[in-house]
């Protein structure tokens, strides 16, 4: 027999009923099975208030991941989706579109700065390719002030792709 799973609206009405040492208990036993938990737990009691702070953490890890880029297409291309699970998770922690938005316009900065133009190995290239339509898709659904400040940088990441790859063109992104 299974355990029976409760829908947000049931937990967060029994939440309200217990005492806060006991949500406490409940919040640290949430964090000793995963450690994503843990992470997620250590980013709102900790970080959240400063979302630029942690966001220039999060580059500086993805800037290491591609320092330390392995010369073989194959290897890059793990190497790349690990730096792109990271930002995922980071971002689901943060919750905020923008911060997305940034981190995944500093990843494609950092994938023209780093990885070899004459590559023939089409996962990389898709890598590049699936994150810009993904970009220019959150930016669309940002405000108008934010799409404006988000568009000229990504037009700049699109520009210099298309200057140094010749797999990209800039016509289909901008």
């Amino acid at each position: 027999m299974g355990i029976n799973t409760y829908n947000l609206q049931s937990i967060k009405k029994e939440l309200q009923h217990l005492s806060s040492s006991q949500i406490s208990d409940l919040c640290l036993r949430l964090a000793k099975y995963k450690k994503e938990n843990k992470e997620l737990l250590s980013y709102l009691l900790f970080e959240a208030d400063n979302e630029t702070g942690y966001t220039d953490g999060v580059k500086q890890e993805i800037d290491l991941l591609f320092s330390s880029l392995p010369s073989h297409s194959y290897y890059q291309a793990k190497a790349l989706r690990k730096a792109l699970k990271l930002i995922t998770k980071h971002t689901k922690f943060m919750a905020s579109k923008p911060a997305e938005i940034d981190l995944l316009l500093h990843y494609c900065k950092q994938y023209v700065l780093f990885i070899d133009r004459r590559t023939g190995y089409k996962p990389l290239r898709q890598l590049l390719n699936k994150q810009l339509e993904k970009t220019k898709k959150l930016m669309s659904a940002l405000h108008e002030d934010l799409q404006y400040d988000f568009q000229t940088d990504f037009e700049k990441v699109v520009e210099q792709a298309a200057e140094k790859l010749s797999w990209i063109n800039k016509h289909d992104y901008v």
